[in-house]
């Protein structure tokens, strides 16, 4: 099944920057080929269930790595099955309502 997460990590006890651990974790999802899209509070990810799942939980994995000893993590995510529907479609549907407007 396809999703759509809209994915925001939080290492806790790791400082105020945490910019090398969203560096950590862009460099994970982009290993695993899916689509993403880094926004100001979090990433959105698209692609097959078990492998966006599969990279969050690598990204998991590689920020304790680095030193993390806590984190929080907030996921919203969305499936459809009466059409596949990409991250593009469904910002392009809006800004056509803007245009519209």
């Amino acid at each position: 099944m396809k999703v759509i997460v809209d994915l925001t990590i939080v290492p806790v006890g790791a400082g105020v920057s945490l910019s090398a651990y969203v560096a950590a974790c862009e460099n994970v999802l982009s290993s695993f080929g899916l689509n993403i899209a880094l926004h100001a509070n979090g990433t959105n990810i698209e692609g097959e269930w078990d492998a966006v799942f599969a990279a969050v939980r690598r990204c998991h994995e590689t920020v304790h790595a680095m030193g993390a000893p806590r984190i929080f993590t907030v996921i919203k995510l969305g499936t459809r099955t009466d059409k596949e529907q990409a991250m593009e479609d469904k910002i392009k549907s809006v800004k056509d309502k803007l245009a519209g407007m």
